[in-house]
């Protein structure tokens, strides 16, 4: 069962609820509405009259979609939708739909338009005000309003799209065709800032501390007398649960750490001083190395890798949260996972009332049906921006709110080949001086992530006045807003040298590092 603590919004936090048609950009348009100041949420598209203004909105933004209207299957509203004394604003598919609704008539495209278009406004008011009469928009449709009887009034076309944007004379219903949201249209912000502000009247004080105040309030309400606990991983998304937790309900959280050998130079000690010392978390540290590396022996296939260190995790969590459960006290009844918005739409539960799948914060699938813990997930509305601008709110150390990814399996992924202490070791070494460097160069926060990769081949080399046949380092470094694609990081040359220099003459048993200029598709960000 998952438990949602975000729904309804408070009366104080101007919300606008998007209900979701299936756009390739919903996500986008709770963003840009959270930029603005506002809280964005998405809803299903039939959400009913009653779950709407659970939410005390200010206003209500239709999505685009895939489908046609008129199409056997295809999404539509609740049929009280309009009846609602609200502003609406529909883009693409939300346009048709709303304009469909209210008396006009959609059809097919005598042109599909599908990139750039010029716009050309004819009122400058309401949504476009202080735009000029001429902007670039980006157009992604097949479908179009066509007629708008005397309901409507055009607000701007372009050449291939006679109503691009329409106001209904008489309800505050407006319709963009094209997509606000995107960057390739570069005054988007402008048109939904003045949706938000001039005609919503939103006052734009929504802020991340409004978000944690809000947790606050309903989470004690939630755990009642009843114990949480949290996987602790030490990363960003279980850190900022932690932190966000511990503020909420105190001692009734206690966080496992499962130390399985594959973490970073130090990490645990990091996880023990930040959450034990710092927060004065409940903190319970499973060393569980020896199980892991057991499991990891003379293993070289990486989907096998992932599978035993998958089912060894579940078994040690299982077992710490078990012993939790028989230190008497308050009842441990609820599991707290760092599920972010992205997690939630992706597996295609974003709506509201749905349960999300558990991933965990090692990617390993589902935890035993026999824990009967109820599923908490306190971040499930954030992205991950969010999550580190909260994390900051909660005084959460910066080194910890601003780390790079790390994937759920650790090393055993970043070491190709068979898993060994040895192997793992001489990657921690290396892999805290590429960090290293990276940090002393500025170019942490302008990179997305950066490691080191161990190969599974030696190399020929001299050192000294001997040659050496010693392993070969990869780095690796991308730039990426969404981690679905990625690029190479352009990091520059002195800094490389650097960090081959310091490896090589550092680090015994290295004797050649490279540098991974693959993007993202065709290659993946991480090697295994």
């Amino acid at each position: 069962m998952s438990v949602s603590t975000t729904d309804p919004r408070p009366g104080d936090v101007d919300t606008i609820p998007i209900l979701d048609f299936g756009s390739q950009y919903v996500q986008l348009i709770a963003r840009r509405v959270r930029e603005a100041g506002a809280f964005g949420v998405l809803l299903a598209p039939d959400a009913s009259p009653e779950e709407i203004m659970r939410w005390k909105p200010k206003g209500i933004i239709l999505s685009g979609g895939p489908a046609s209207i008129d199409e056997d299957g295809a999404p539509t509203c609740h049929p009280d939708l309009f009846d609602l004394d609200l502003p609406m604003l529909g883009i693409c598919y939300g346009m048709q739909l709303g304009s469909s609704k209210l008396g006009a008539t959609v059809c097919r495209a005598e042109a599909s338009e599908y990139g750039r278009a010029q716009l050309q406004v004819k009122q400058a008011t309401g949504l476009f005000a202080g735009l000029p009469d001429d902007t670039t928009v980006w157009m992604s449709h097949g479908d179009q309003v066509e007629s708008v009887t005397d309901h409507f009034d055009v607000l701007a076309s372009t050449d291939t799209c006679p109503v691009a944007a329409v106001k209904h004379k008489h309800r505050d219903f407006y319709g963009l065709q094209f997509h606000p949201e995107v960057t390739h249209t570069p005054l988007g912000a402008d048109i939904l800032r003045n949706f938000i502000y001039e005609v919503c009247s939103c006052s734009g004080t929504w802020r991340m501390a409004d978000y944690m105040e809000m947790q606050c309030a309903a989470l004690p309400e939630i755990v009642g007398d009843h114990r949480v606990v949290c996987g602790l991983s030490g990363g960003v998304d279980s850190s900022v649960v932690a932190a966000l937790l511990h503020k909420a309900i105190g001692d009734k959280l206690t966080c496992i750490f499962v130390d399985n050998g594959l973490l970073r130079k130090n990490e645990r000690d990091m996880v023990e001083t930040t959450f034990r010392d710092h927060f004065d978390i409940d903190l319970r540290v499973v060393d569980a190395e020896a199980e892991f590396l057991s499991d990891l022996e003379g293993i070289d296939d990486p989907q096998e890798k992932r599978k035993r260190i998958g089912h060894r995790f579940i078994d040690v969590f299982s077992k710490s949260a078990a012993e939790v459960v028989k230190d008497g006290g308050p009842a441990v009844k609820f599991l707290a996972q760092g599920t972010l918005y992205p997690d939630v739409i992706e597996s295609g539960h974003g709506h509201a009332g749905t349960a999300a799948n558990i991933k965990l914060h090692h990617n390993v699938g589902g935890l035993p049906d026999d824990l009967e813990f109820d599923l908490i997930e306190p971040l499930r509305d954030l992205f991950k921006d969010e999550v580190r601008a909260l994390g900051e709110v909660l005084g959460v150390p910066p080194d910890i709110v601003w780390r790079h990814p790390f994937p759920g399996p650790g090393l055993a992924v970043r070491v190709l080949g068979e898993i060994t202490k040895p192997r793992l070791d001489l990657l921690r070494e290396c892999d805290e001086i590429v960090l290293e460097e990276i940090v002393a160069a500025d170019l942490y926060r302008s990179t997305q992530q950066v490691f080191a990769v161990l190969l599974p081949v030696r190399s020929v080399g001299v050192m000294g006045d001997g040659r050496t046949y010693d392993s070969v380092v990869a780095v690796r470094a991308v730039e990426t807003q969404d981690f679905m694609t990625a690029d190479w990081a352009r990091i520059p040359h002195d800094v490389l040298a650097t960090i081959s220099n310091r490896i090589i003459n550092e680090v015994d048993g290295v004797n050649r590092v490279v540098y991974d200029i693959s993007s993202k598709p065709p290659a993946t960000i991480e090697w295994e």
